[in-house]
């Protein structure tokens, strides 16, 4: 009687456990498909606004609107430089608009000629965001600079997300882009997201992929890249392995108390001028 007592006793725990584990299971494959399903919405956090805002926005930190022939904005710009200056196109990070990013066109003065693009579907810019979307306007910023500024070398720079987009046209178009400035870049953004989510199967399930370190293969100009010691985001080692897997000339700038959206980027820091000079003449 005792014997039959613990073999239901037994019985009962495995049916318990089976159940536990599909249950489980379910679960799990329910968050993998929230994750494949509102994936770019964990990845892009566009701010819209209207063009009277975003103008009134972009004006205190001294950005003037950029538009295509068809009166869009495609980006910022900010041209108050010296007469010989250099053009730098910036790519910025993940949130946020294009108009709120002045510190780029600050620190970068007077040396460049800053622009910061735009991304479909961001501030006052129709379209949706993506990787594919965000490369080909890209690709459209960068040719309308060549053609407004044949005679001027042209930078790139991208910031977080930026990175990626900056990395691809640095690789596409390696005889062109004069010299890259990144700033909290990751190697892969799937790199990133495995961090994030290492018990996800995101190599298999994310769409956006923004391969920097890849893309980067094809370009042998000098890398200047900043990172923070305390992100959180993006790990500082992200930015490193980038930096290692890089066969041209690169330098990183870490602010090792700083976070990923704290990083000290004041106008007249002497780690501008640097960037510059590195940006320039990496000998």
């Amino acid at each position: 009687m005792g014997c039959m007592i613990a073999l239901e006793r037994q019985d009962n725990m495995v049916d318990f456990l089976l159940s536990a584990l599909r249950v489980a299971v379910l679960v799990y494959v329910g968050m993998i498909l929230v994750l494949a399903g509102c994936q770019r919405q964990m990845i892009y956090y566009p701010t819209r606004v209207s063009e009277e805002e975003a103008i009134q926005l972009a004006a205190t930190d001294q950005l003037e609107p950029w538009r295509n022939e068809d009166g869009e904005i495609i980006g910022w710009g900010s041209t108050r430089a010296l007469a010989d200056a250099d053009v730098m196109l910036v790519f910025h990070g993940n949130a946020g608009f294009a108009g709120q990013r002045g510190y780029f066109a600050h620190g970068f003065a007077p040396d460049f000629i800053v622009y910061v693009m735009e991304y479909p579907g961001y501030g006052t810019r129709s379209g949706q965001p993506g990787e594919s979307t965000f490369y080909d306007a890209a690709e459209d910023a960068f040719q309308r600079l060549r053609e407004t500024y044949p005679e001027r070398r042209l930078f790139l720079g991208g910031e977080s997300l930026g990175s990626g987009v900056a990395a691809y046209l640095a690789g596409r178009h390696p005889e062109t882009v004069a010299g890259v400035f990144l700033s909290t870049p990751f190697d892969s953004m799937v790199a990133v997201a495995r961090h994030h989510y290492p018990f996800f199967p995101v190599r298999w399930l994310m769409r956006d992929r923004y391969p920097t370190a890849q893309h980067l293969r094809n370009f042998t100009g000098p890398v200047a890249i900043l990172l923070a010691g305390q992100d959180r985001v993006v790990p500082s080692k992200f930015g490193e392995r980038l930096a290692a897997a890089y066969d041209g000339p690169s330098r990183i700038w870490m602010q090792e108390d700083r976070d990923h959206n704290t990083l000290d980027l004041s106008s007249g820091r002497p780690w501008w001028s640097e960037v510059v000079a590195f940006l320039r003449d990496p000998s």
